[in-house]
């Protein structure tokens, strides 16, 4: 039961902080203990595996602040409430809380065996029937005989009370919500490759297991991917564990680029190819290159489509597209320096960026 699970566990002791600590301060605590007692870094060590889960176990309620508001009205009720065997002339009197337990609990026979007892005033860790009640379920009340939106008893309710066996699914009677252990996050990085064909990487859990996932094809960089149920176990007997999400990031390739599902090439040509028209290879990601034909006149920058030869993703692969790239020679030999002077002498009087300087100006 999550009340007595709680009281035994100190969480603020568990991580070594003030139980005033704030969020910034608790999240650095256990991020500094988590490197120090996490089991590749004590392999074998049993203790320090165990370790390692309790912290985890605190951080998972004390960052979140539904969760630590009710563990530490659970607490509070270890140190200024308990429940006491005793006959109706114990100490406390009748009526009031007895009354109220006596109904939660099934009435007249058990209950006259049930007492509930403070001890302290307020500023000795006492907590008063709200705080009680809030801790099993917020502002909802319970489901008992006699409370608001109540069945009869506790829906599934406990040993000795109508149906048996707990909360039902992990939730507080009156909350209306299945508690979840708290989501964590991971990060990997794979190659542009693996992006495009998916891949399997190994990734260390929370509680210090293993966990092995498979990276699906068409993966981009910044991606996060949400593995179900793989983070933190519930704080309480039959919750739903938190989520794992796996930030990817996608190491870039030395020539293909990436946009959307298209595959992006600088695809370098000569002056005479881009002037006179070619057919040039074109390298593909899985290896085999393919042929492209360069139109006479082609100039830089324009982009050759290969269909299909893309990002293969669930709607379909996407393009190849090459880029073109003029190359322009760095050395010269005479008769080639001839045929360029013949060529300049031929474009006397064109100027190719009169159009440019003209919408500069309009």
């Amino acid at each position: 039961m999550v009340s007595q699970d709680w009281m035994d566990k100190d969480f603020y002791a568990i991580l070594g902080v003030p139980k005033d600590v704030d969020e910034k301060t608790l999240k650095k605590t256990y991020r500094k203990l988590a490197r120090e007692w996490h089991p590749d870094a004590k392999p074998g060590d049993a203790a320090a595996e165990q370790r390692f889960k309790d912290i985890g176990e605190a951080y998972a309620v004390l960052s979140d602040a539904e969760q630590r508001k009710q563990y530490d009205a659970v607490r509070a009720m270890g140190g200024g409430a308990r429940f006491t065997a005793g006959g109706p002339g114990a100490a406390g009197g009748t009526g009031g809380f007895e009354d109220v337990f006596a109904q939660m609990f099934g009435g007249g026979g058990g209950a006259q065996n049930v007492r509930f007892s403070t001890s302290g005033g307020p500023g000795a860790g006492g907590i008063d029937l709200e705080d009680l009640l809030g801790a099993f379920g917020g502002a909802g009340g319970f489901g008992g005989q006699g409370f608001p939106g109540g069945g009869q008893g506790f829906p599934g309710g406990g040993q000795g009370r109508p149906g048996g066996g707990g909360f039902p699914g992990g939730s507080y009677p009156g909350g209306g919500r299945t508690v979840r252990g708290q989501d964590v996050e991971a990060r990997t990085t794979i190659d542009f490759r693996a992006a495009t064909t998916g891949d399997t990487v190994s990734l260390s859990k929370p509680d210090g297991g293993r966990i092995t996932t498979r990276i699906p094809a068409g993966v981009k960089d910044g991606q996060r991917i949400r593995l179900r149920g793989k983070g933190m176990p519930a704080p309480v007997p039959g919750g739903e564990p938190g989520d794992l999400i796996l930030h990817v990031t996608v190491e870039p390739h030395p020539v293909f680029g990436r946009e959307g599902d298209d595959l992006t090439v600088d695809l370098p040509v000569t002056f005479a190819e881009a002037a006179l028209g070619a057919t040039v290879e074109v390298p593909t990601l899985e290896g085999a290159p393919v042929k492209v034909r360069i139109a006479p006149g082609t100039p830089s920058g324009r982009v050759l489509r290969v269909k299909g030869r893309g990002i293969k993703a669930k709607g379909g692969a996407g393009d190849l597209r090459a880029r073109v790239q003029v190359v322009v020679p760095q050395r010269l030999s005479d008769d080639a320096r001839a045929a360029v002077e013949t060529l300049q002498a031929e474009e006397v009087g064109t100027d190719p960026r009169a159009e440019l300087m003209r919408r500069a100006q309009g």
